[in-house]
């Protein structure tokens, strides 16, 4: 499987950031990627306006948008959007887009409420682990925050994935780039699976509470090891992964069989 990750820094507006998407999407096709992950938040940026405003339906024009790029390019595109959700909150969605018209999305089960920042306020949590057969593989879901919970990385595991996406919009500040690759590399091992993640770039003299990016996106393989890694800058990073080294790896490693809890 030939994974691009496009690491973008997204704006406050959706149609300016639907450029973006179609952009990297065609860059990655160009490098024959079969799946082009965006970062989490791809729609809009945090702390770029209220979220309610832009959030629509998994059918609605933005959502659209992607997946004719999506059918267009001839590739599988996972970008980061909001849809509407009950209480006037909304949901912090991954659209997954395919290249026959396929769609599925996934709803982030964990909320950023950490370092000052409150996405519970405005997003309603997911309730379920997500996983899909994408270009032939098993592939989980996951979005950031996710990261730093081992348990849905395993969920996902046992739900048959050998690859994890995983969009992000990192909150910066000390350690946290530390933090970030130390975290992704760790649910690797966890699960024995790739983990493609996808961060976004942070902005120019970004300040405030809100997650714009610390860039750094990266794809770990099932034994730790560190495939490929963007700086901070914007970028497209483009990584064949093999899924049967996932099985290789459980069987030197069968951490997902050996546990008791």
């Amino acid at each position: 499987m030939r994974i691009a990750l496009a690491q973008v820094t997204t704006t406050p507006e959706p149609q300016a950031n639907l450029r973006l998407v179609e952009e990297h999407v065609a860059r990655a096709a160009r490098d024959e990627a079969e799946v082009v992950v965006l970062p989490e938040a791809t729609m809009r940026c945090f702390g770029g306006g209220r979220l309610d405003e832009v959030a629509e339906s998994l059918d609605g024009p933005w959502a659209d948008a992607v997946a004719a790029t999506a059918v267009d390019q001839g590739v599988w595109v996972v970008a980061g959007m909001f849809t509407p959700a009950d209480g006037g909150r909304v949901s912090n969605t991954l659209l997954v887009a395919g290249p026959g018209g396929e769609r599925a999305s996934y709803d982030k089960v964990h909320l950023y409420d950490a370092y000052g920042f409150r996405e519970s306020d405005t997003v309603a949590p997911g309730s379920s682990p997500v996983t899909i057969e994408l270009a032939g593989t098993r592939v989980g879901l996951a979005t950031c925050y996710d990261v730093r919970f081992p348990g849905l990385f395993t969920a996902l595991a046992r739900e048959g994935a050998q690859v994890v996406l995983l969009p992000a919009s990192w909150g910066a500040g000390p350690t946290k780039v530390e933090q970030w690759r130390t975290l992704v590399r760790a649910r690797a091992l966890d699960a024995t699976v790739f983990v493609a993640a996808a961060g976004q770039a942070p902005p120019p003299g970004a300040q405030g509470s809100a997650p714009t990016g610390v860039g750094h996106s990266m794809v770990v393989g099932p034994t730790g090891q560190v495939l490929g890694e963007l700086g901070e800058r914007p970028g497209l990073l483009v990584l064949d992964v093999d899924p049967g080294e996932v099985a290789s790896a459980r069987t030197s490693l069968p951490v997902l069989d050996n546990a008791r809890l």
